[in-house]
């Protein structure tokens, strides 16, 4: 059975809390392309605020590695192959070696 259609005060509130979202997640994108040293550490601050913040949680882990500098869609898809990351998965839906593992492949 279909929802009921939003009320234009709660479609409003909807697209507000959206462009927020993206906004945050853009600002997350950008940090990690200017962390051209430091991409460990980096990647380690962003999985830690995403145990807290439910809008970095939902960033796909895709996207965040291709947001590093010298990361694109290829060689993503390779380090997520190779640490046995789900192409979907998002950066709350990691399990703890994952994480570890991807925060180490970028310290090393």
């Amino acid at each position: 059975m279909a929802l009921p259609p939003l009320t234009p005060e709660q479609r409003a509130e909807a697209l507000k809390k959206a462009a927020e979202a993206r906004r945050e997640r853009a600002a997350i994108k950008a940090r990690l392309k200017d962390s051209a040293g430091h991409r460990g550490e980096e990647i380690k601050k962003v999985l830690d605020e995403a145990e807290n913040n439910e809008i970095v949680g939902r960033l796909r882990v895709s996207a965040l590695l291709e947001a590093l500098p010298g990361v694109g869609k290829v060689k993503a898809q390779q380090i997520m192959e190779e640490i046995g990351i789900s192409p979907s998965r998002k950066i709350r839906g990691l399990g703890s070696h994952q994480a570890e593992k991807l925060v180490a492949h970028f310290t090393e």
